[in-house]
């Protein structure tokens, strides 16, 4: 390359610099010339949403200023109207308040006035007094010259004179006074007791020996009764009651002298044969869960009888051991039925004599709560009931009534004495007790604790009416070889203890049963 061309190269490219240079810089200018014009259009527009936001939060307080200042302005109203009335209240007041002043100034002038009127009629009464007392001293002193006696002896002599004539009219008083008291008061105790016994309608005795349980269909018995009669084996042996299978269509009868066994047994096949499902493994969960529901009935039936004889405030337990009482029964009579009957009469009884009435309730109501404790406590019912209610703080006239119904102890209140009559109408009255009944439940009682009275003995049931008394033994205290000689000494000592018709089988059942888990 020569070096003019070099030259020319050199020129052009200065060339090329200075106009890509003058280019850049005339761009350069119009953009920040842009620039400027947007950045000046943005401040004007901020300034215009400032100003526009300005307006609008002035005017919104100016808004807010006029509501606050209007609901001011209401209160102000408002509360001058309550001033205004309050005023109007006061005024009232002061005006009635002088009425009053002056009612009671013009009653204290007729007060004194009257007080005035009655200081003279007393100044002349006593001036009477005294001249009445002058004529007599004087008609005294004329009479004790006439008849030769001193005043005193004259007094002595009419005294002595008047008292006896006093005595003896008083005596005749006296003595047709308490005739006419005994013949109103039998009168009026006949009719008491008569008004209580026909305000009282109860049931005859309503207990019997046997239960009926309805079943679906005949082919239940079937299963009632199991393979080779397993199931109804287990049923007797848990229950203690004795199973009747007969020709009766769609029921089985279930027979036992205890209610509430025989309570247990029937609820415990309901379950069963609504379930479907019989086998002795379920009978045994059936019984179980049974008996614990049994306690929650009893607190219903409690609460049942508070509720229709009118007692309240009765502790849970007192509630709970009431409605025990429907599951035993005296003479044949149901306990709490007679308890309740019992209540009401003496009730309606402490009414008609102004007594207490609901303390009578209350009285007659507990009076046999020891009967629910007498197959696991010793001692009478009476007492039994005693310590039982006065751990519960019973009142000290129904503790009495309890204890001395049966005139174990004095009765220290005309409620007890209520009660007592009260209990000898509901065991009297036609159909209230049957003697046979009960001398059999006792027979068969009395088996029952002469088997349970043995080492080894876990339960015994007198069954078939009396003619056999089931026994189950502990399997690890009594072996197969000594339960034969268990079931001779339980049949010979029912013999020579118990009075009963006929022979009575005793059967020693021991069983053993290996449980384990998987």
């Amino acid at each position: 390359m020569s070096f003019e061309s070099l030259i020319i190269n050199l020129l052009l490219l200065a060339g090329g610099i200075g106009i890509g240079w003058f280019l850049n810089s005339m761009i350069g200018k119009n953009s920040l010339k842009a620039a400027r014009e947007e950045s000046e259009q943005l401040l004007q527009d901020a300034r215009d949403a400032a100003e526009n936001l300005k307006n609008e939060k002035l005017i919104e307080a100016d808004e807010e200023i006029f509501r606050r200042r209007q609901k001011l302005d209401d209160e102000f109203r408002s509360k001058k109207l309550s001033l205004q009335k309050v005023e109007s209240e006061l005024a009232a007041r002061e005006n009635n308040i002088d009425r009053k002043a002056d009612l009671i100034a013009k009653k204290e002038r007729q007060i004194f006035l009257q007080e005035r009127e009655n200081r003279n009629k007393e100044n002349q009464l006593m001036l009477r007094q005294k001249k009445l007392n002058e004529l007599l001293d004087e008609q005294n002193k004329k009479l004790e010259s006439i008849s030769g006696l001193t005043r005193e002896e004259a007094k002595k002599i009419l005294m002595d004179n008047l008292i006896e004539t006093a005595k003896k009219e008083t005596a005749g008083q006296i003595y047709r006074m308490v005739e006419d008291a005994k013949k109103e008061a039998q009168q009026k105790a006949k009719e008491i007791v008569l008004s209580a016994i026909q305000q009282t309608a109860t049931d005859h005795a309503i207990e019997s020996t046997v239960s009926i349980v309805s079943l679906p269909n005949d082919d239940m018995k079937g299963r009632i009764i199991g393979r080779e009669g397993r199931n109804i084996r287990a049923f007797e042996i848990v229950t203690g009651i004795d199973v009747i299978v007969d020709d009766t269509p769609e029921a089985v009868i279930l027979s036992g002298f205890d209610p509430y066994r025989r309570e247990l047994a029937r609820i415990t096949m309901e379950k069963l044969v609504t379930d479907g499902r019989i086998h002795p493994g379920r009978i045994e969960e059936s019984y179980e869960k049974t008996c614990q529901e049994m306690d929650e009935y009893f607190v219903e039936l409690g609460e049942q009888a508070s509720l229709e004889t009118g007692v309240h405030g009765l502790h849970p337990d007192v509630i709970k051991m009431l409605g025990k009482l429907r599951y035993r029964t005296s003479y044949g009579q149901n306990v709490l039925q007679h308890s309740k009957e019992v209540a009401i009469i003496a009730g309606i009884m402490a009414a008609e004599l102004g007594l207490d009435e609901a303390m009578a309730k209350r009285a007659g109501l507990l009076h046999d709560i020891g009967r629910a404790l007498e197959r696991t406590m010793e001692g009478t019912h009476s007492q039994l009931g005693y310590d039982f209610a006065k751990k519960y703080g019973e009142p000290p006239i129904v503790l009495n009534a309890i204890q001395g119904h049966h005139g174990e102890v004095e009765l220290i209140s005309p409620i007890s004495v209520l009660v007592q009559v009260a209990n000898e109408i509901s065991k009297a009255r036609p159909g209230a007790r049957r003697e046979v009944i009960n001398k059999f439940v006792h027979r068969l009682e009395d088996m029952e604790k002469i088997a349970q009275s043995f080492e080894g003995v876990l339960n015994a049931y007198a069954i078939q009416a009396g003619k056999e008394v089931r026994v189950i033994i502990d399997h690890e205290k009594v072996d197969d070889a000594a339960a034969h000689q268990l079931a001779n000494e339980i049949a010979k000592k029912i013999q020579s203890d118990v009075d009963y018709p006929g022979q009575v089988k005793v059967i020693v059942i021991r069983e053993f049963r290996a449980i384990d888990m998987a």
